[in-house]
């Protein structure tokens, strides 16, 4: 409802205020006839209600000259900082041997169809663990042992020579080697093949090999390219042998049944071997943690050079210092 005026003898009047404009109405006087019958009407609540607009208008103020002014104080709500993600170490890189693994013999028990019997054609040879026969038939006794071969090709920079197959076989805890010594030609244990992995890696479960007479206590393994050309022992781009440590031999030999070999390793080192003397076996010699009780886990890094003729393989009809 819009308000009506007093008409007194001085002219229109609203709660005893004169109009600034006698002819309009009460609404239409304008900012300050507002502004004072805000502040008239209803007296203290009207101041209150004023402060509070005031104090109202001052914080407006403040903030808007805080935002113009660079200088002017202010508490500022702090903005996170992100928790960089730790970058991971690379863990240091096995160091490669000093040249290519050298080519050695495969003996005369290679099993490889290049001196008699031919495990590789068996199904089944593909196997990470090697303590018992192909199919069933005998176990190997002896002080487990887990042995990797990282092979590495050379021709390509040393990268990891994945997606070739390993084939590794050695002899038993009294030396004999299956499928050729008395006793066990109908076995086929310690003998297996494996593919490389990404890194260029095979793993075999076994156990630690005896030592017989005249040879340093050791692992054969031939390197074909595939797995598809196992079958033929003249594929292979890469014949050698693991040698062991001799730290690790005194107490594994001391066991009943390794009867013999302590005996058979006094008697040969790895500078007279007929194998690893050329060197001492520096580029065969694994590495190799754990105990008689827990067992061994070594590792070998051999690397491959495509580029080169293999001169190593079987040797038939090799007597014991070749094997």
């Amino acid at each position: 409802m819009i308000p009506e005026p007093d008409h007194t003898p001085d002219g229109p009047r609203y709660e005893g205020r004169t109009l600034d404009r006698p002819d309009d109405e009460v609404v239409d006087q304008g900012a300050g006839f507002d502004l004072r019958t805000l502040v008239s009407r209803r007296g203290i609540l009207g101041i209150a209600g004023l402060g509070v607009g005031a104090v109202a208008l001052a914080a407006c103020t403040a903030v808007t000259d805080a935002a113009a002014s660079p200088s002017a104080t202010r508490t500022a709500t702090p903005t996170p900082t992100p928790t960089a993600t730790p970058t991971p170490t690379p863990a240091a890189a096995t160091p490669l041997p000093a040249g290519e693994i050298p080519d050695e013999t495969a003996g005369p028990y290679p099993g490889d169809g290049s001196n008699g019997p031919d495990v590789l054609e068996q199904s089944g040879i593909v196997r990470s663990d090697l303590r018992s026969s192909i199919g069933g038939g005998a176990t190997a006794d002896g002080v487990p042992l887990t042995f990797t071969l990282r092979i590495t090709d050379m021709a390509n920079g040393d990268a990891p020579f994945a997606g070739v197959a390993v084939y590794a076989w050695h002899c038993d805890a009294q030396g004999n080697y299956s499928m050729y010594s008395s006793g066990v030609e109908n076995e086929t244990y310690l003998r297996g093949v494996q593919v490389t992995d990404a890194a260029g890696q095979v793993t075999f479960t076994s156990i630690v090999p005896g030592c017989y007479s005249g040879r340093w206590p050791h692992i054969h393994f031939e390197v074909y390219p595939s797995v598809d050309l196992i079958t033929d022992s003249a594929n292979a781009i890469s014949t050698s042998q693991l040698a062991f440590p001799e730290s690790m031999l005194g107490g594994v030999y001391a066991l009943p049944a390794y009867a013999g070999s302590a005996e058979n390793l006094a008697g040969v080192s790895l500078a007279t071997d007929n194998v690893f003397g050329d060197d001492g076996g520096a580029l065969q010699i694994a590495t190799v943690t754990g105990d008689t009780s827990a067992g061994f886990t070594a590792m070998l890094t051999a690397r491959v050079d495509t580029t080169t003729a293999p001169t190593g393989g079987s040797m038939p009809g090799g007597g014991p210092g070749g094997r």
